[in-house]
């Protein structure tokens, strides 16, 4: 009986031993805290669900920077019957606009005519606020550029509404805010980000590293200024970024929206003020999904020269 009764405890205490080591290797790559963050405002969530999975103050209101552009885009995208190859002509208005404001700029040329899939990777590459204005001229109603670009940042609004966007105003097509009232939150930009990602157009836009504007623009090939994306040595390389936007203006210091995608799994991150964006947001996406095969961990990012980063 005795012996019985041993082989009997052993063999239970074998069955826990190894089902406590299968818990332990399929725990959620969060288990442990997240990481320590400079962003002033930052969230991480689960793009299929939308469920929080970090949060650093993702309700306070904040400049946006070019992740306005996310709207613009997602606004464009969206509209139905929309024709990727209907031409625009360039005014020489969005390019003294640019000059002007010291934006940055897709370098198109006035009299050009991109069409509207050239402006759309015009404006989420190098954050074209050229482009960003011919996108809200083209698809805004009026008989004027100041009418039309109202109401295209109106039906901004009205989107940002509809998505329960509550903590979130628009005054601008690009982020450049002539009132300093363009300001959303980490929350809202987020919920934003999960409702654009879910259009093909978009996606492939946000995760594109390099696009040919095919002679439209004084700039043949526009790159990505989202460094997660790009190859190194000029990018991160960052394994499964898979996009968003970036954006920096004086008021609203370094910004960027993340998507990253790991065994079968997306985030989503916003990070809002924030000098260490890009080693932030590795950082979460290690945290959240577990460090990539082959991927530096984010001490090792840490001691690593980082790569220049692009102010737009």
């Amino acid at each position: 009986m005795i012996p019985n009764l041993m082989r009997r405890a052993k063999g239970a205490l074998a069955v826990t031993i190894a089902t406590g080591a299968l818990l332990t290797a399929t725990a959620p790559a969060h288990a442990a805290p997240a990481p320590t963050l400079t962003a002033a405002g930052a969230i991480v969530i689960d793009s299929a669900n939308g469920a929080t999975l970090t949060a650093k103050d993702a309700d306070t209101k904040r400049p946006m920077a070019s992740t306005t552009k996310i709207m613009t885009a997602a606004l464009v995208a969206s509209l139905p019957g929309l024709n990727l190859e209907q031409k625009v002509t360039v005014k020489q208005e969005y390019l003294d606009y640019v000059y002007v404001q010291g934006a940055s700029s897709a370098q198109l040329k006035a009299g050009a005519t991109p069409t509207v899939r050239q402006l759309l990777y015009g404006m989420m590459l190098p954050s074209g606020c050229d482009a960003a204005y011919a996108l809200a001229d083209t698809f805004g109603t009026g008989t004027t550029i100041t009418a039309r670009t109202t109401d295209f940042i109106a039906k901004m609004n009205a989107k940002a509404k509809e998505l329960g966007m509550a903590n979130t105003v628009f005054d601008s097509f690009d982020g450049i805010s002539p009132t300093g009232n363009n300001l959303t939150t980490p929350r809202d930009l987020a919920k934003l980000t999960q409702y654009s990602m879910a259009n093909p157009l978009f996606q492939t836009l946000v995760k594109t590293t390099t696009y040919s504007s095919g002679g439209t623009a004084t700039l043949a090939t526009w790159s990505n200024s989202n460094l997660l994306v790009q190859p190194r040595p000029t990018g991160y390389g960052y394994p499964g970024a898979i996009g968003v936007k970036t954006g920096t203006t004086t008021a609203s210091g370094k910004c960027l929206v993340f998507s990253v995608t790991r065994n079968g799994k997306t985030i989503i991150g916003v990070l809002l003020n924030d000098e260490e964006r890009y080693m932030d947001s590795m950082a979460l996406s290690d945290w959240a999904l577990g460090p990539a095969a082959g991927s530096k961990t984010a001490l090792q990012r840490s001691n690593t020269a980082p790569i220049p980063d692009i102010l737009d």
